[in-house]
């Protein structure tokens, strides 16, 4: 085949450091846009991004010359840096160093971007750990 074709959907999640909630709803939008924005320059188009004050969902197409790694990594700097030097919020703001990749088949979008888009609405009844705790048993993983 003399081209290369890749389409790989990823719903990547990651929370605030220690979970403390402080991504409120006077500067979220904000602060999505500005990931939004990094993860076009990446060359990752966005699909959506919401989450809660203290975590984030993003639902995007991975650029097949970057890692989910490099990505996420470039993303959770930049917008830390993008809150502090604009002092968003009072409290000096970081991520927790870990994430959560998932890939996404094309079938799967739809529901996928619609439990994005209903994140205050799904915490209202789940909470994240409980969340978090029902993505490691759906997808078989183990915490060491």
């Amino acid at each position: 085949m003399p081209h290369s074709y890749n389409k790989i959907w990823i719903h990547a999640i990651w929370a605030t450091k220690a979970r403390i909630p402080l991504v409120h709803q006077n500067i979220e939008q904000n602060v999505y846009q500005f990931i939004s924005n990094q993860l076009r320059e990446q060359g990752c188009p966005v699909r959506i991004i919401n989450g809660m004050p203290d975590h984030i969902h993003c639902l995007f197409l991975l650029n097949p010359q970057k890692s989910i790694a490099e990505v996420i990594k470039q993303i959770k700097g930049s917008s830390s840096h993008f809150i502090n030097q604009n002092n968003l919020i009072p409290e000096k703001f970081a991520w927790q160093t870990g994430y959560a990749a998932y890939s996404v088949s094309e079938s799967g979008i739809e529901k996928v971007f619609q439990y994005i888009k209903c994140q205050k609405m799904h915490h209202r009844k789940k909470s994240f750990q409980e969340e978090y705790d029902a993505f490691i048993k759906l997808y078989g993983l183990n915490e060491h």
